[in-house]
């Protein structure tokens, strides 16, 4: 069972930098991701960025592309996000996220969730 437990996030004003962290509590094998969705009230849960455990292949959301990059230290068992250049629009919870065994690059792939981590751009 995947634990997650996140950290960062905070406010900011626009065009600052915020960077989230996640430990992961198990190895992950090959095919797996690990990623960040946001929310707000009344909304979906969207996807933001994600990427392959083995390979560290990314993939954005349009809206942060250019702007945000994911990472991970697989060593350390720890995946983490860099906001840079943040707008108003990226104001959300932030959440950590994992597939299970089978990523695929989809963002219907991720089924486990950490707590969630405010970021605020004023």
């Amino acid at each position: 069972h995947v634990q997650l437990v996140e950290s960062g996030g905070g406010t900011v004003q626009a065009g600052g930098s915020l960077r989230l962290s996640c430990a992961v509590s198990e190895y992950r094998s090959r095919n797996t991701c690990m990623g960040w969705f946001r929310q707000n009230p009344g909304k979906e849960r969207e996807g933001v960025a994600g990427i392959y455990t083995v390979g560290g292949n990314p993939f954005y959301a349009d809206s942060v592309k250019g702007r945000f990059i994911i990472s991970r230290d697989n060593d350390k068992n720890t995946m983490y996000l860099q906001m840079n250049s943040l707008k108003p629009e990226d104001t959300a919870m932030y959440y950590c996220a994992a597939t299970g065994i089978y990523c695929g690059g989809r963002w219907s792939s991720f089924t486990y969730w950490g707590q969630g981590t405010q970021v605020t751009v004023s």
